[in-house]
Formats: C-alpha cells, sequence, structure tokens
C-alpha cells in the first residue's frame, strides 16, 4: 500500500484493549487521535464560533457537501480561496460526502449506478450527485479530508440489498479515487455491510488494497441495537490496516467514543452535543444534567465543578436552567460550549490513559458514571404502574436497588465483589491449562460479572492462565430484569452478560483466554473453583466437589 497523505504515526496500544492513541499531519496541522469532530454542517456548528471551538480543543470540524453543494455552492468557495478562509477556521476540515443525507431523503430522490439523482430544497433544481460531482464539489470546498460518494441503507437492511448497496459503494468509490487526480486532500473509503460480518468482510477486503489515506466504517447509528453496532465496530476495525485512521461515522453519545475507542476507532463526530445542548441537556462528571428541571431554579453552582471551560467557571446551573426555560438562544450557545468542551476532555484523557497504560481502569471508571443521570439531583423514580419500564419478570421484580422473589419477598444478590482471593490465587497459577469456575445460580450475574473484572485487572499486572466460567441456571429472568436497569446494576455496562444472554455464551475480544457460557447438559467439565448464588427454588448440590466454594450472600433485606 503507498504511503499515506496524513503520515499516519501509532504511538501507542492499551494493554487489554484495541484503544490507540496516533497522530496525523493534515493540511492545516497536526492532529491527536483518538478525536471527536464538531458536525457544522452548513460551514459553521450551530450557535458555535470559530473561536469558541478552538478554545475548547476542536482539531477537525466536519462540513457537509451535499448542503454545501446546493448552498452556498462550490463557485464561491472558489471565489473565496476555500472553506477556511470563508468560515475563519484556522484548523482541519473533513467533509462527508453527501451519501447520508441522499439516504434522508427518501421520497425525493432515486438511485442509479450513475449516482443518486435528486430535487434541490433551495431552487427544486434537479442534480444527479455523482461520485465525481461529490469530489469535484469536495476540492472545491477545499476541505483537508474528504470523503468518497456512499450508498448508506438502515443497518438493519435485508442482505441483499446491504450486499448490493456496498457494491454500488465499492464502484463509487473507484470512481472518487479516480476524480482526486492530483489534489493534495486526502480520501477516505466507507465500509458497507450493515450487520453481516461476511458483508463488513468483503467490502474491507475491496478497499483496503486502494490507496486511501484513512477508512470510515459507515452505515452504523441508523437502527440497530448498541450491542450490535458495537459487535460490527469491533470486528470492521480489526479488519482495517494498522497504519491509517479509522473514523465511525456519525456516533455519537460519550458512552458511545468510549466503547468505540475501546474497539478500535481513532474518530468520531455526531451532532449530539449541540444538538441536545438546545433543549438544556448537558454531559458532567457527574452524569446527565436536564438543566430544563426545576431542581436547578435555585442551584446557585457551576454546571460542572470538575470542568474547566468558560462556561462552567463563569455561569450558575439556575442561570442555564432560566436561559433554558425561556428558549434564549444563549443558553443554547452556552450548554453547546460545555458539551462540546466535555466531548474534547473525553478524548483528551482518554488518549493520556492510552499513552501512559492506564486505559482499562479508565474505561471502567467512565463507563460507570457516562450514561447516568445527575447523581447529585437523581430523576425520582414514577409511582407504581406509571413507569413504562420493566419492574418485573417471571418471579422477580425489583426492589429499589435489588433484585427480589415475589413470592418469598426474598433479596437475590446483586452485589459485586472487589475481591476474590482464591480466584487470584488460582488465575496465577503457572499453567496453561485452563481455570474452570463454576457459577452456580448465576442470579443477576454479580458473582460471573465479580470473576470477570477480577480477570481483567489481574492479566493487567502479570500473565495470567485462560480462565472458562460456566454459569449453571434454569432460570434467566433475573438477569434478564437486571439487564433492563443498568443505571442501577452499573457493572452490567460491561456487555458480556448482554452477549451471554442472547447467544448463551461469551468470548472476550481483549483478554485472550476468557470466556464465559451457560452449561450445557452433560458438557459440565470439573471446576476447580464455585461461585454460588444461593436462589431458593433453584437447588444445587455442591456436594462431591473437592474444590473451594465461595457463597455470595444476599446482604440484609431493606424494608418490605
Amino acid at each position: 500500500m503507498p504511503p499515506s497523505r496524513l503520515d499516519f504515526q501509532l504511538q501507542a496500544r492499551a494493554s487489554g484493549s484495541r484503544a490507540r492513541a496516533a497522530t496525523f499531519r493534515t493540511l492545516h496541522g497536526v492532529i491527536q487521535t483518538p478525536l471527536f469532530m464538531p458536525v457544522g454542517t452548513q460551514a459553521t456548528v450551530k450557535a458555535q464560533t470559530p473561536e469558541s471551538l478552538a478554545a475548547s480543543g476542536s482539531q477537525i470540524l466536519l462540513a457537509n457537501t451535499y448542503h454545501l453543494l446546493l448552498r452556498p455552492g462550490p463557485e464561491v468557495f472558489e471565489k473565496m480561496g476555500g472553506i477556511h478562509r470563508f468560515m475563519k477556521w484556522p484548523g482541519s476540515v473533513l467533509t462527508d460526502s453527501g451519501g447520508y443525507q441522499i439516504f434522508s431523503l427518501p421520497h425525493s430522490r432515486s438511485m442509479t449506478e450513475k449516482g443518486a439523482v435528486f430535487q434541490s430544497y433551495v431552487d427544486n433544481r434537479r442534480i444527479l450527485l455523482s461520485p465525481e460531482l461529490s469530489i469535484q464539489t469536495q476540492r472545491s470546498i477545499g476541505s483537508d479530508i474528504m470523503m468518497v460518494l456512499d450508498q448508506c441503507i438502515p443497518s438493519t437492511a435485508d442482505e441483499k440489498t446491504a450486499r448490493k448497496a456496498l457494491q454500488v459503494t465499492q464502484r463509487w468509490a473507484a470512481r472518487s479515487l479516480a476524480a482526486r487526480e492530483d489534489s493534495p486532500q486526502s480520501l477516505f473509503a466507507i465500509v458497507q455491510g450493515a450487520l453481516y460480518p461476511h458483508l463488513r468482510k468483503e467490502s474491507a477486503a475491496g478497499l483496503v488494497p486502494m490507496p486511501f489515506d484513512g477508512f470510515a466504517i459507515g452505515g452504523l447509528a441508523v437502527g440497530e441495537e448498541k450491542h450490535q453496532r458495537e459487535d460490527v465496530c469491533e470486528l470492521t476495525a480489526a479488519m482495517l490496516p494498522e497504519d491509517r485512521p479509522r473514523y465511525l461515522m456519525g456516533v455519537g453519545m460519550p458512552i458511545d467514543l468510549l466503547e468505540a475507542v475501546h474497539r478500535g476507532m481513532d474518530m468520531f463526530d455526531c451532532i449530539i452535543p449541540t444538538q441536545v445542548a438546545k433543549r438544556g441537556t448537558a454531559f458532567t462528571s457527574r452524569g446527565i444534567v436536564e438543566l430544563r428541571r426545576s431542581v436547578y431554579k435555585f442551584a446557585d453552582a457551576p454546571l460542572d465543578a470538575a470542568c474547566t471551560c468558560p462556561v462552567c467557571a463563569t455561569h450558575s446551573r439556575a442561570y442555564l436552567h432560566h436561559l433554558t426555560k425561556t428558549q434564549e438562544t444563549l443558553g443554547w450557545t452556552l450548554i453547546g460550549q460545555h458539551n462540546i468542551h466535555f466531548y474534547h476532555q473525553l478524548m483528551r484523557e482518554i488518549r493520556a490513559s492510552i499513552l501512559e497504560d492506564r486505559f482499562l481502569p479508565l474505561y471502567h471508571e467512565k463507563r460507570a458514571i457516562l450514561a447516568e443521570e445527575d447523581l447529585d439531583h437523581p430523576v425520582k423514580p414514577p409511582k407504581r404502574g406509571q413507569s413504562s419500564t420493566v419492574s418485573e419478570i417471571g418471579r422477580y421484580e425489583l426492589h429499589g436497588s435489588s433484585i427480589r422473589l415475589i413470592d418469598s419477598g426474598e433479596i437475590i444478590p446483586t452485589a459485586i465483589q472487589d475481591s476474590l482471593p482464591e480466584l487470584a490465587k488460582l488465575i496465577h497459577e503457572k499453567t496453561q491449562e485452563p481455570l474452570i469456575v463454576w457459577d452456580v445460580g448465576l442470579g443477576a450475574g454479580a458473582a460471573a460479572i465479580s470473576a470477570i473484572l477480577g480477570y481483567e485487572a489481574a492479566v493487567q499486572k502479570q500473565p495470567v492462565r485462560p480462565m472458562h466460567l460456566i454459569s449453571i441456571t434454569d432460570d434467566l429472568d433475573a438477569l434478564r430484569l437486571a439487564l433492563s436497569h443498568k443505571k442501577i446494576f452499573s457493572w452490567l455496562r460491561h456487555g458480556a452478560a448482554d452477549t451471554l444472554l442472547h447467544r448463551g455464551e461469551w468470548t472476550s475480544r481483549f483478554c485472550k483466554g476468557l470466556s464465559w457460557s451457560l452449561a450445557k447438559k452433560d458438557e459440565r467439565p470439573k471446576p476447580e473453583l464455585i461461585l454460588h448464588t444461593p436462589i431458593p427454588g433453584q437447588e444445587h448440590d455442591l456436594t462431591g466437589h473437592v474444590c473451594p466454594v465461595i457463597d455470595l450472600l444476599a446482604p440484609p433485606p431493606g424494608p418490605r
């Protein structure tokens, strides 16, 4: 593969993860990854100034070819000397090709091999957006990084539709590459294939040999479940070259960026930071704050005491609450400025942790907080009968921050064990024979996740032997109920339990040799350790096993 125009330099990889830190050079400076790109669709990030964006640490802004083709038009950028001079932005710019916007107009466009024919919302002209016109427009705009025109489809599309779209995208990618000619601008290809692993592999195999400067994963965040997106992201990232940037398009919430970095991605964009700011939503180190709530009316405190942005240094929650309630534009501006700063600060912390090889602890720390509501002022749960969330499944019901059996009122264990010394001792034995651990009872998965977290922590310190965890149970309802309340049982954000429930087994892609499965009849290898979750109605005979048995007793029940 020829050298990239971006001079991509991989600086560090995180232990126990595919997270990586790198630098690359655009026409306007050196870029550090991982990074988030604020979306400036119309050559402006909504309610923000170039000065505030630069102050927050923005390295690249994203603009949209489809919209800029229609207004102000490529001739304006050619006359003004390009988008940087036009919008007075000193940093780098990436232009999307317009494929997603065409996808968003299902009733006013038609797709052919030549390109996408659509009607302009500006003057009703019919325009054929071909790969050649997309690249020609991006050259006129003068962005640092251009994107090939792709055919975007819903991630949940059937296989036949997905295959056809990826084949069109691949042919358009070759045409886009030819249309670049001698431009010094970099060009990224887009891997498609919906939720089909073999189609993602086919798409990547066709694009990687071409001399692109980077690769993007497209067709996600358009209808799939979170765990599906993460699986496809991880699978596809592993197929892309180590010496090129990897860009996950259109994603997402802070927790989504964290998960994607963990799976090997470098670049992200999304409208969320400014979009949610308009209605008063802010991301903070203490969870997601909804400033519309009346609890903030008299809150004479900064939005986030741990934040160093100008908004938190100057304005109170009470003032931001007032601006939100009165729908003043300044509220949108200030909260958006804070949110963008929060995203960039998250990326800076992640990058530093990768360079210092402490990403995995940071990952677990951030994952426990990024999707939470404001921890200082949590929303009170609605009265019984008013909630649309699941409060009981089978024999189990949600009881405060616990799960209990409906018939007996007994609380089942849901507390994570910080230390399992018997497990730690066995993990570090000098043998490559897999450590077989039985998890008898399963319950809400607390014992099993405790063991998994303990193994992941141990592998960071010294060599460990493989471990296979086997859960023995005839009732998965407690786990199902707990997984529907991850805000309460935050350790279930790990992802292993979701996979176990859907597939019956889970294998860590980051800790080689770590796996978890549900027991199959007559396939229970002899254990060296048993974790026992005692659940009435699930009695198990543990006699006859010459190995340690850890009984995870339920915490004292609260008021009934």
